[in-house]
């Protein structure tokens, strides 16, 4: 019987005090008040997308303020809202522009000056409370962040809890107030919390309802700086999908009664959440802020110079294992995802086979000698339901085993047949996926998830041939480097790729070296391993199987060698980071 040892809440041990409980959190905002001598003083309460505003409202409205402003009533009507967001949000089901909007262009400037002479004639305390809270308020005495992980709010958005920013939707399908979010919201958001971030006074974690903790903007501040300077890893979420397998269930520790289990992103950076662990309790916040405020520790300066404060490089576990095939797909190519939705780079990725079962393939490119308007009419025919496509007349279907790695550059067709479990190693545009077939099946929902063939018939690059394919993008593996108990192989990515791969078999000590860029690991066999500072910089960081984990740029020499059940055993990672020369 396997017994797991995937640790699914990873954290992070910190100095400082954290508050827990409405009625705690206010005691110590009072003393903030007091402590001030000010008579008249403004508390703002800066909130990101998805909190639970009523719940805010109640638990600080018991300060008595003489005037408590909610933001909500000085943005534009919804209507004008919609009017200004529709180039951005667009009509498509899943795709949009990214926006260059701020929440300034959907305040209303009327309301917002006479907010703002309410606020500065009010005498005793005033509380501003909402979104753009703090560009309201412009100079409050005490700032409160009230911050929310974006994959928290996709829950809520499923369980119709919550509405888009300055749009009563929240019985909305969550599909399109995710799109929202995604193009829209979260981008206004950022932009606020990055010029607040450093003089934030106190950050609120309310995820769990009515249980809010509380640490200072200090505390906070040192927790990231410390975070950029030592191994770790965020906290990774399970997602089930139509194709779905079970292989993760058993190695990750899952419950054992939920249907399939398709995803695991445990390094998305951009909605994955990072916890805090101060004096025994978890603080959670969204993982993102580290990328914000520490972006030069964190990814390095010429990679902070390529991609800015932006995280490039994903890691999510794909579990086809008993389950089906993945649904076929293309990414856009760079100038098309540039052109069409205001991204600056693609989703370059490839397939890393953590395990595969009997019968595991990956189907990859076009077979050579196929008519390409052929194909796209059959597409056509199938997603009107005339009849079946039949993928293996046009695309490759290479079998896959156990540590191969198959690439996929932008525009390659490609997609994991079932009992396969991948490691999907990507640049971080994930949600430009255009899907072609999804093999005549429904969504968890009962509906036809959406198909993108309009999209991905200007992408697909014919060339991709058998030919191609087989001597460029499957298994190119190379080794490069051995020592005292380990090897150092090249497996990838494809020269059109700016991501980087290097895979190591050790039973001994490895040394490794970031390089000045951010390096992405995962322990692909073992069960477990830990990761050492040569100077003592940081404290031993253990990792176990299948875990990813994220080396900042700032760590510089590192090594990693078999611990604990594994010692004596031979253990491997794969590593990636972002190439600057071949």
């Amino acid at each position: 019987m396997y017994k797991p040892n995937y640790d699914k809440f990873p954290s992070i041990k910190l100095d400082g005090q954290i508050w827990t409980g409405w009625g705690s959190i206010r005691k110590v905002i009072e003393q903030k008040i007091n402590d001030s001598g000010k008579q008249n003083i403004t508390l703002a309460i800066e909130c990101y997308h998805g909190v639970n505003l009523k719940e805010l409202k109640q638990g600080f409205s018991i300060l008595k303020p003489a005037l408590l402003v909610d933001t909500k009533e000085v943005f534009l009507p919804e209507e004008k809202i919609l009017h200004i967001t529709y180039n951005d949000v667009t009509d498509d089901d899943i795709f949009g522009f990214m926006t260059r909007l701020s929440y300034s262009d959907i305040l209303d400037k009327d309301k917002v000056s006479l907010a703002r002479k309410d606020i500065g004639s009010t005498n005793g305390l005033v509380i501003v409370l909402g979104y753009a809270a703090s560009l309201i308020c412009q100079k409050p005495d005490i700032l409160v962040y009230a911050d929310m992980p974006r994959w928290e709010i996709q829950l809520r958005q499923r369980k119709h809890q919550i509405n888009n920013i300055g749009i009563n939707n929240f019985e909305e399908a969550p599909a399109l107030q995710y799109k929202r979010s995604f193009f829209v919201d979260w981008r206004i958001c950022d932009k606020q919390k990055k010029a607040v971030l450093p003089n934030i006074d106190f950050w609120l974690d309310t995820v769990k309802e009515n249980s809010p903790k509380m640490i200072t903007g200090n505390t906070m501040l040192k927790g990231l700086e410390t975070t950029a300077k030592r191994p770790f890893r965020v906290m990774p979420f399970f997602d089930p999908g139509p194709w779905g397998g079970q292989w993760m269930k058993n190695i990750c520790g899952l419950d054992k009664e939920t249907n399939n289990y398709a995803w695991c992103f445990d390094c998305v950076p951009e909605e994955n959440s990072l916890l805090f662990e101060i004096q025994g309790e978890i603080f959670e916040l969204p993982s993102i802020n580290l990328v914000f405020k520490e972006p030069t520790r964190l990814l390095g300066a010429p990679v902070e110079s390529r991609f800015g404060r932006e995280f490039p490089i994903r890691f999510d576990l794909l579990d086809t294992m008993q389950g089906g095939n993945l649904s076929l797909q293309v990414h856009p190519l760079t100038e098309y995802i540039r052109e069409n939705f205001g991204i600056p780079y693609t989703q370059d990725e490839s397939y890393y086979l953590l395990d595969a079962g009997t019968g595991a393939s990956v189907f990859l490119g076009v077979k050579t000698g196929i008519q390409p308007q052929e194909m796209i009419n059959d597409l056509i025919r199938a997603q009107n339901g005339d009849f079946l496509f039949d993928a293996e007349k046009y695309i490759n279907k290479f079998p896959a085993k156990k540590h191969d790695h198959f690439l996929i550059p932008n525009g390659t067709i490609h997609c994991s047949g079932a009992n396969s479990m991948v490691l999907e190693i990507s640049a971080t545009p994930y949600i430009f996926t255009f899907k072609l077939w999804d093999w005549n099946r429904l969504g968890l929902d009962g509906k036809p998830r959406p198909i993108n063939i309009k999209h991905g018939v200007n992408v697909i690059q014919w060339n991709r041939n058998t030919e191609f394919c087989r001597e460029e993008l499957v298994c190119k593996i190379e080794k490069i480097g051995e020592g005292d108990g380990w090897v150092e192989e090249r497996t990838g990515l494809h020269e059109n790729e700016f991501i980087e791969t290097r895979r190591h078999w050790f039973t001994k000590k490895v040394e490794h070296s970031t390089g000045n860029g951010v390096n992405v690991l995962n322990l692909i066999e073992g069960r477990e391993a830990v990761v050492e500072s040569p100077d003592n910089s940081f404290e031993p960081f253990i990792v176990h199987y299948a875990e990813t984990f994220i080396v900042p740029a700032s760590v510089g020499k590192y090594t990693i060698r078999p611990y604990g059940e594994s010692e004596g055993k031979q253990c491997g990672t794969i590593k990636a980071y972002i190439r600057f020369k071949n």
